[in-house]
């Protein structure tokens, strides 16, 4: 009786586990800072998904702006929901292109489904 019931529960236990979906959601932070290392606001902020990786990114495009912190947060969930098609969409690699002052700077990231990516982008001198 003691064996049956230490099966049943562990049975219990691992469909309740194997059921659980992770809602976090997905998020890009990028921080612009100068070449004087100082957090810059009013940067515009590019991402493009880059086609060229391995495995290959969707197409999408979004621009924001650094707030007062210097940083801005672009919601991956829309990329990921756009694009859901079982598990091979859970990782996107995107260009970012930053424009402050008449510099600007480059960088790339991965972002992955459920998780924060954070990204800081220096502009030249």
């Amino acid at each position: 009786m003691k064996q049956f019931f230490c099966l049943f529960l562990g049975f219990v236990i691992l469909v309740s586990f194997s059921s659980c979906e992770p809602n976090d959601p997905a998020i890009l932070k990028v921080f612009v800072r100068s070449s004087t290392n100082q957090l810059v606001q009013g940067a515009k902020v590019i991402i493009i998904g880059d086609q060229q990786s391995n495995p290959p990114t969707q197409e999408y495009v979004d621009t924001t702006y650094t707030n007062s912190s210097g940083f801005t947060v672009f919601d991956m969930d829309e990329y990921f929901d756009k694009y859901k098609s079982g598990d091979e969409n859970t990782t996107g690699y995107f260009d970012i292109i930053v424009k402050a002052n008449n510099k600007t700077a480059y960088g790339e990231t991965r972002c992955r489904v459920h998780t924060t990516s954070v990204e800081t982008i220096y502009l030249p001198n």
